[in-house]
């Protein structure tokens, strides 16, 4: 038993099952505990690898983007460039690498900041930025950001932060809560709180007992916030993510440890916790608040961006195996059977922005 799964034992024997969403923050950020505060989650040493760890060509196309965006917002001075959730710092150091040879001006001028609670991580970023001789902003949230026009982007964020799930039983739709059994192990149970039946996905309507919804209140609130930023300062986001384009039913809340997944109930702070992304509710949200948001997959974004062409610049001149590298990097990153389809990317700006790539809003649900 980890220390966390014992905590979280005497939590449930005082209190009584705790919700999903609670159990899911506690694995994750719990301080002293908490999987992001404790562990180095990211590379092939770790549980998992991000994009921008699988090869150069994530970032450096990243970065086009972005300063496409600013072109495409007017080139307005002062600007933020910043990331959320930034992992290891390796998205930002492509990126800022790639908007050096860019555009010296843009690249000198451009406030940086990184928005990152963890402690530790912040130190493993700054080790990772250390060499881009530009100074780097670190903050805990977007609302301490500088009131200036915002370019951001966030790989791999809405799935780490924690959501809600429902059941359907007898009497209804229940909340889902972690409870311990008569051995004092943890398990689900359904809980008191209900949902509306308003709110359900339209495939619910009729959905066997025993199935599943997830809400995700906790990213519509940060998405929230981010949409706010640049309704009133200007700007553009771009945030990559794995899950579904369309709400829909279904368990997705997973844990992965050693690139292996395992029980969620298992071993509390030591794997990584995360569920699909429901886009539609982000785009909801963003719409809402008065800006455009466009979707497309990770593969056609990247292909749209130039990847071919970028890993055919890199392969030139090298030898075979590391044309072969190249190659295989960028199958893993906008293949059908790897990345490509699986992650979905969601482009916001003001209505009137054309931004690159989504121009054409391909890709979007009705």
């Amino acid at each position: 038993m980890t220390p966390l799964k014992r905590r979280i034992a005497e939590l449930i024997i005082a209190v009584g099952p705790i919700p999903v969403s609670e159990y899911m923050a506690l694995c994750l950020f719990d301080p002293d505990a908490g999987y992001y505060t404790t562990r180095e989650p990211f590379g092939a040493a770790g549980d998992f690898i991000t994009a921008p760890e699988v090869s150069q060509m994530f970032g450096e196309l990243v970065a086009v983007w972005l300063y496409e965006a600013w072109r495409a917002i007017g080139s307005p001075m002062p600007v933020t460039l910043a990331e959320i959730g930034p992992g290891r710092g390796t998205l930002m150091k492509d990126m800022l690498r790639t908007l050096r040879r860019l555009d010296p001006a843009f690249a000198g001028a451009a406030t940086i900041a990184l928005i990152e609670a963890s402690p530790r991580l912040r130190e493993v970023q700054k080790e990772t930025l250390a060499d881009t001789s530009k100074a780097i902003d670190w903050h805990e949230t977007v609302a301490s950001l500088p009131e200036a026009p915002l370019l951001i982007v966030g790989n791999e964020l809405f799935d780490a932060i924690p959501i809600r799930q429902f059941a359907r039983t007898a009497d209804g739709w229940r909340e889902r809560m972690v409870g311990l059994d008569a051995k004092g192990e943890l398990g689900f149970y359904a809980g008191a709180a209900s949902l509306d039946p308003s709110l359900l996905p339209s495939d619910a309507k009729t959905a066997p007992d025993g199935t599943v919804v997830e809400a995700a209140p906790a990213r519509s609130a940060l998405m929230q916030t981010i949409a706010d930023h640049i309704v009133v300062r200007g700007g553009a986001g771009l945030f990559f993510d794995y899950g579904h384009l369309q709400p829909g039913v279904g368990d997705t809340l997973q844990a992965m440890r050693s690139h292996q997944y395992e029980d969620v109930l298992a071993n509390p702070g030591e794997a990584d916790l995360t569920s699909h992304v429901d886009f539609a509710a982000l785009a909801a949200t963003t719409r809402a608040s008065g800006l455009r948001a466009d979707f497309t997959t990770q593969g056609s974004f990247l292909l749209g961006m130039g990847l071919l062409e970028r890993a055919g610049q890199l392969g030139a001149g090298a030898d075979e195996a590391m044309r072969e590298r190249i190659s295989s990097e960028a199958e893993r990153l906008a293949g059908p059977q790897a990345m490509g389809e699986l992650f979905k990317v969601l482009a916001i700006a003001h209505e009137d922005v054309a931004l690159p790539v989504f121009r054409s809003r391909i890709d979007q649900p009705e």
